[in-house]
């Protein structure tokens, strides 16, 4: 397969390190021979797939059961406003008209 030339691909220039143990070393290079990578793809590779699943954790509401059943039936059917909702609501249409 070609490669692709520099300006194709995109351009590595962060640096990262990090200190690991002789043991952690030995173990993260043995899994990059298993995946038939180097150790700085494979080091990179896991490192983004871990911050992206502490992303998606941490930006995906998980729910189930009852607590699902009733964020569905306010989100479906939400509760008449109060005078403190309308009241921040005519205070909120007030500041958006002063702005324009």
């Amino acid at each position: 397969m070609p490669r692709a030339s520099v300006s194709q691909r995109s351009r590595r220039d962060a640096r990262l390190e990090a200190r690991v143990t002789s043991e952690q070393k030995k173990i993260i290079a043995r899994a990059a021979a298993l995946r038939g990578s180097s150790v700085t793809e494979f080091v990179v590779a896991s490192a983004q797939q871990a911050a992206a699943e502490v992303i998606q954790d941490s930006e995906l509401l998980t729910l189930d059961g009852q607590a699902r059943d009733v964020f569905v039936r306010a989100i479906l059917n939400p509760p008449a406003p109060n005078k403190a909702a309308r009241a921040a609501a005519k205070r909120y249409k007030l500041r958006l008209k002063a702005v324009r």
